[in-house]
């Protein structure tokens, strides 16, 4: 990337899917920002591995197109497409009270960007660079949480202990007398999810019947196994919310046994819309401000579990979104 005197146009790079699951940074002109436009330099990057894997797989239905366009996305589906949601930088031109601000932005990954000034929400003073990648999915799980109505004193269960998974444990472990679990395949996230103030039990050795039945339950796993098991979780007249995207092909749902006559209802919970419960008074950037400020805790650095280099994203992006891939968040170092 090359920077230009003030007033000039630059070069920029920017990560590209150019077919399927093959990734490369390209190079594009960056004009100075426009009236109401600031320009950032990226700090950090997040990759949100449950939906980017299904964009890198082109595995995204066709229905969903126009649905599932990022903000600031270039290109279309299935390919070629510049596609990412979890920027942070730091304000480097436009308005005067801007300039040197850190800012979190719904934008692709790419060195340098310009966006209108109502796209880009300041982060908190006690939200650091690095964690505020996370805001994206916090605001996922503050919605969803939302969407179950889950209130203080409940038994809530988490099927899924992935980044969206614990994040949704964090918040719901701070309703009072809350008792949360978290199942998950991997032992290794119980430190965790426990750090949150949640039981966490390894899926292998995990048995519903035994359990006292959820009055809300998360479903995170975006697998059929975890679909459901969190239906035997649920107790009489509970709440499923299904949060994971599952993109093309069939998930099968067992609805049999006792999901008709513990009168169970499965709802789906998606970040595009406020949960009805708030959408009369929220709007999106509230909810994104909230998100932002959610992610002061400490704790939460714990679901950062690999740094990479944007020298070397199209490079490691295989490995990233691999099916099999460990860890939990990824993210990028401009």
């Amino acid at each position: 990337m090359t920077e230009a005197p003030h007033g000039a146009t630059a070069t920029t790079r920017a990560l590209w899917f150019t077919g399927p699951r093959v990734a490369a940074l390209g190079e594009e002109s960056l004009a100075p920002p426009g009236p109401g436009e600031a320009q950032v330099a990226t700090l950090w990057s997040a990759i949100s591995r449950g939906t980017e894997r299904l964009v890198f797989e082109g595995r995204v239905p066709r229905s969903e197109w126009e649905r599932m366009r990022a903000p600031f996305q270039q290109g279309a589906f299935p390919f070629p497409i510049k596609y990412g949601y979890c920027a942070v930088g730091r304000v480097e031109a436009g308005p005067t009270d801007m300039l040197g601000r850190e800012v979190f932005c719904l934008h692709p990954h790419q060195a340098r960007f310009n966006a209108p000034i109502d796209a880009l929400r300041l982060l908190p003073a006690n939200t650091p660079p690095r964690r505020a990648t996370l805001a994206a999915n916090m605001e996922t799980a503050l919605n969803a949480l939302w969407d179950s109505g889950a209130s203080a004193g409940d038994r809530i269960a988490i099927v899924g202990a992935g980044v969206l998974g614990l994040l949704i444990a964090s918040l719901a472990a701070r309703l009072p007398g809350a008792e949360v679990l978290v199942v998950d395949k991997e032992p290794l996230r119980a430190a965790i999810a426990e750090s949150f103030g949640a039981r966490f039990v390894a899926a292998a050795e995990f048995t519903p019947e035994t359990q006292a039945p959820a009055d809300a339950v998360f479903h995170t796993s975006a697998s059929a196994p975890g679909l459901a098991l969190a239906l035997a979780c649920a107790g009489m007249e509970a709440k499923i919310v299904e949060v994971s995207w599952h993109g093309e092909g069939e998930t099968p749902v067992p609805l049999g046994g006792a999901f008709h006559a513990k009168r169970l209802s499965i709802v789906s919970s998606q970040v595009g819309r406020i949960a009805p419960s708030q959408r009369a008074r929220w709007n999106y950037a509230r909810r994104l401000d909230k998100a932002l400020e959610l992610l002061s805790d400490a704790r939460l650095d714990a679901l950062i579990t690999r740094e990479v280099a944007f020298d070397d994203l199209p490079r490691e992006t295989r490995s990233i979104l691999a099916p099999d891939a460990t860890g939990l968040a990824t993210v990028i170092a401009y």
